[in-house]
């Protein structure tokens, strides 16, 4: 089964250490916050300064942490299409009015 996970601005502690990072695909819309634990927490804990962008859904995608970066307004038409290509072939091949 198709798992498509979906993260918003901010996705943060155990959804992100849990449910959200195992989806098959993973979609977060434009300049999110997602992570573990806050910048702050992180930079105390390392005693180092964290790029400007880390943390953002832009800095994940660029690290192959996530697969897509999607704008809300968008994400039911790429949602539609993910979920359409994953369809087992006989499915996708069905005329439209015979689905």
């Amino acid at each position: 089964m198709l798992y498509i996970s979906i993260l918003t601005e901010p996705t943060y502690g155990g959804v992100t250490a849990s449910f959200a990072s195992l989806g098959d695909i993973i979609i977060a819309e434009p300049g999110a916050r997602i992570g573990f634990a806050g910048r702050r927490v992180i930079e105390q804990t390392i005693r180092q300064k964290l790029p400007a962008d880390f943390q953002t859904a832009e800095y994940l995608l660029k690290h192959g942490q996530i697969d897509m970066v999607v704008e809300r307004s968008r994400l039911s038409q790429v949602i539609a299409q993910l979920i359409d290509f994953h369809q087992p072939i006989e499915t996708c091949l069905l005329l439209p009015n015979q689905k």
